[in-house]
């Protein structure tokens, strides 16, 4: 069965709506790139050298990334960040420690090109790479500066329509300071994004543990998918 263009890319099968951000070599929407290049202008004024080091997901990159985690080749942290012993999880268990820290495939928002993370190139010494945690963009952290700097325009309705999704811990992802989204073309995704159209893909790809998502699909797809209207900037900004 063809997959519909708009589930395709919803769900990160193509990459025909993402264009090249040249400096990075990410792919992002068109839309969050205007927007992220006129943040870089004011950013660049102000000493600081934002950098995209990931933007667009494809399905299946965010896939190898879940199935290794499901079978326990890669690491799993609870909420403090402390590893956990994979042999001593349930399925369900293992799902919801994935989904603190990494998306659900098809659920991504970087998927869309409208997210992407950003760090501060002015900030790194040579040969630097950055991680995206927690510790970097502390504000005492590498990236903190830079950081405090966004916050400011940010709250002041001056970074173009971008914002932080995962600003606070809602108990679903945990907080990702690094993470940006446009906002306007975002919203409009997000809303063509169901429950319903989420658990068919998964029930027809070879997720791992996917039949222990589809049975909490309701519960995960509020918790650890959709953002909040609230949490969104005024669509104007």
């Amino acid at each position: 069965m063809l997959t519909p263009p708009i589930e395709r890319m919803l769900f990160g099968l193509s990459d025909d709506h993402v264009i090249l951000e040249p400096h990075s070599g990410q792919l992002m929407h068109p839309e969050a790139l205007v927007a992220f290049q006129r943040l870089s202008a004011d950013a660049r004024d102000a000493g600081f050298d934002p950098q995209v080091v990931s933007g667009f997901r494809s399905f299946d990159r965010q896939r190898t990334i879940w199935n290794r985690k499901a079978r326990g080749e890669r690491p799993l942290l609870d909420s403090a960040g402390e590893l956990l012993e994979f042999a001593a999880l349930s399925p369900r268990q293992t799902v919801y420690a994935i989904l603190r820290w990494s998306a659900l495939p098809g659920g991504s928002r970087h998927h869309w090109g409208t997210d992407f993370d950003v760090v501060d190139r002015a900030a790194m010494p040579d040969n630097y790479q950055p991680q995206l945690t927690p510790q970097e963009v502390c504000d005492e952290g590498i990236f903190g500066p830079f950081h405090c700097w966004l916050d400011a325009r940010i709250a002041a309705g001056e970074s173009y329509g971008l914002f932080r999704p995962y600003a606070q811990d809602r108990g679903g992802v945990a907080p990702e300071r690094w993470h940006l989204s446009f906002a306007p073309a975002a919203w409009e995704l997000q809303a063509l994004l169901t429950p319903e159209r989420l658990e068919g893909l998964i029930h027809d790809s070879d997720l791992v543990l996917g039949e222990t998502v589809c049975e909490d699909m309701a519960a995960i797809f509020e918790r650890f998918v959709r953002v909040p209207e609230q949490c969104y900037p005024p669509q104007n900004s």
